[in-house]
């Protein structure tokens, strides 16, 4: 990924988020003037521009005039006292995506910037070039029947509801439908509805107006209003909260949405598809997905096979992406043994495609000879499962890196909903089902508690005694 640029002539500013981006693991570049960032513009382009507004020179705007000229999809942040706060809000004529006022919060610093980051592979995704994105790579029977699925729906923009496990390739097969569909000029917009903080996913979707929040400091478009005309993906619908099932309902309903804190109604050109890797119908069934809302997405279902059921196809996927990791790293593509293909062949890949495309590349970089034997293959690939670390810490970390060998991602939530899950049944069983003692153990108010009790739809069984 191309790094995030700070523009201050301000070294102290710039040593923070320096700092702060470093332990996020966010690469970035460093410039004391607007002239330097424009001289470095000329050797390649930021992924996201953040910059001071009064600099000796050439001002932030003029950067930002300057930078979207020739990069209109790079996302600028605009760094601004409160004194400047009139020229920041004139920046946003000017194309910027957001405003960071100084004295500013580092932790909500990063956000914004990760946000941006977000913003800008959406903006790239949407105006790549036909052709640009990999085509789905498969000859087992499994995903020919995938393959001749989308060309009958080429012309089609009926709503799709695509079931797969995770790391199969869900979004890649939602790309294809878009690509080969009738709004393929028009934008293709996708968020994991799962790795969104439920209290940030109701804005991304629909978007809000000034002051609808602290914090909404101006209009802002959801993705709904990004993706106009084309298609929006929604993967991992399963998780979506029960608020937003509702205002999701009644956009796939009528076609009419409101942005959060608007009363003006918009309409909705877009086709929906969702992905799900859960039994959206046993959901139902517990009452935490709505039916109406299902029927809704279920209009055309497509199933992607995971890879232990397309063992034909690893060989191709294995080439495609040896290539692709040397091609990024600049070395030799590595070749794989007959006696490694044959063990993948039968290795049951948990994280499907995805943990074969992350081994590949671990391979590209590890491995130490340009033919992979059997001995170069991780432990965990060969059957030698590390022993898991003592204590829950060490547990919790065991399992933090097992997915993430599988090709894992958006865990935060999960695992938390999981860890409160057991701390508040726990607590609850300790204190003979009486929420007001177990919220006190656990340090939490009673509203709290009844709140996430709800939330995690813990059993009344375990409330024995309230």
């Amino acid at each position: 990924m191309k790094p995030v640029w700070i523009v201050d002539d301000d070294r102290s500013i710039r040593w923070v988020l320096e700092k702060a981006l470093g332990r996020e693991g966010i690469a970035f570049e460093s410039f004391a003037s607007a002239q330097e960032a424009l001289g470095a513009l000329r050797e390649g382009a930021p992924q996201v521009l953040v910059s001071d507004i009064r600099m000796p020179g050439d001002s932030g705007i003029e950067l930002l005039r300057l930078v979207k000229q020739q990069f209109p999809a790079i996302p600028v942040i605009i760094m601004t006292a409160y004194s400047d706060l009139d020229s920041a809000v004139s920046a946003f004529h000017g194309g910027a995506y957001e405003y960071l006022p100084k004295p500013f919060d580092v932790d909500r610093a990063v956000e914004l910037i990760r946000r941006a980051l977000e913003e800008g592979q959406r903006e790239a995704a949407a105006h790549e070039p036909a052709g640009a994105t990999p085509e789905i790579l498969g000859q087992a029977p499994a995903m020919q029947d995938v393959f001749r699925a989308i060309g009958r729906l080429s012309q089609s923009s009926a709503t799709v509801l695509v079931t797969a496990e995770s790391g199969t390739g869900k979004e890649l097969v939602a790309r294809a439908l878009h690509r080969h569909g009738p709004r393929a000029a028009k934008p293709f917009v996708a968020i994991n509805t799962a790795a969104m903080p439920r209290e940030l996913l109701e804005s991304e979707l629909f978007g809000h107006e000034r002051g609808a929040f602290t914090g909404a400091q101006q209009l802002r478009r959801g993705r709904f209003e990004q993706a106009e005309g084309g298609t929006l993906f929604l993967d991992e619908i399963g998780d979506m909260p029960a608020e937003l099932q509702t205002r999701l309902l009644r956009v796939l309903s009528d076609g009419t949405y409101y942005r959060v804190g608007g009363h003006q109604p918009l309409r909705a050109d877009v086709r929906v598809i969702a992905a799900t890797h859960q039994d959206l119908e046993q959901r139902v069934r517990e009452g935490s997905f709505r039916e109406d809302l299902f029927h809704r997405l279920n209009v055309i279902r497509l199933r992607l096979p995971p890879l232990r059921e397309r063992p034909e196809d690893i060989a191709l996927l294995t080439r495609h992406f040896l290539a692709r990791s040397a091609r990024d790293l600049g070395v030799e593509p590595k070749r794989l043994s007959g006696e490694v293909l044959a063990h993948l062949a039968q290795f049951p890949f948990p994280g499907n495609v995805r943990q074969l495309e992350n081994l590949c590349h671990w391979l590209t970089v590890m491995a130490p000879g340009q033919i992979v034997g059997l001995a170069d293959l991780p432990p965990e690939i060969r059957g030698e499962a590390a022993p898991a670390p003592a204590g829950w810490i060490g547990s919790l970390e065991h399992e933090v890196e097992r997915r993430l060998a599988q090709g894992a991602s958006g865990m935060m939530q999960e695992l938390t909903k999981q860890f409160e899950r057991a701390l508040i049944r726990k607590a609850l069983a300790h204190a003979g089902g009486r929420r007001v003692e177990a919220a006190s153990l656990l340090g939490m108010g009673r509203n709290t508690i009844a709140r996430k009790i709800q939330e995690l739809g813990i059993d009344a069984r375990d409330e024995e005694g309230a």
